[in-house]
């Protein structure tokens, strides 16, 4: 079970497993804001409802936060599943600049592409094909990007997400 970890001002700021929030909780860096009642943690020591959402009451340094990695899910994602040549539905991602010219996996040179136009253009570039781009691609921004997990929300989480849109 995961859970959402918001800030002081009710932003959400990533979602972590819920041993790690309940650590969190204990040692009195964050406080519960809604728990799993039917599902709660045992120990030797005692009980605690499994924490769903938390608010930190102190700063806590959270790894990677604001560092948004490439995923061929994430590319396709954020190009809303369109090729970004003709515009028809994209199941493939796309070297702008391909890989044997020295082209990286970065947001910045890779693209949504379907399979057609993906094959046509091969191992050449857009200008060499004579082809636009719909859109320049780019590094991904937002609360859903920096939040990883959020994509698939639990039901008491909805409220607190829909405040950060």
């Amino acid at each position: 079970m995961r859970t959402l970890v918001l800030n002081a001002g009710y932003e959400p700021l990533a979602v972590v497993s819920f041993k790690r929030a309940l650590v969190l909780v204990l040692n009195g860096k964050a406080t519960v804001v809604s728990a799993d009642e039917r599902h709660p943690v045992f120990a030797a020591s005692g009980s605690w409802d499994r924490p769903s959402v938390i608010v930190l009451t102190r700063y806590v340094r959270m790894p990677g936060l604001r560092r948004v990695p490439v995923t061929r899910r994430g590319v396709l994602r954020r190009d809303e599943f369109r090729c970004c040549y003709c515009g028809r539905s994209a199941t493939t991602i796309d070297h702008v600049l391909p890989r044997s010219r020295g082209g990286a996996d970065s947001w910045e040179n890779l693209a949504a592409c379907c399979l057609a136009c993906n094959n046509t253009k091969g191992d050449r570039t857009p200008g060499e094909m004579g082809w636009t781009m719909r859109t320049t691609p780019k590094v991904p921004h937002g609360t859903t990007w920096l939040v990883r997990g959020v994509e698939r929300p639990q039901d008491d989480w909805r409220e607190y997400l829909a405040t950060a849109a």
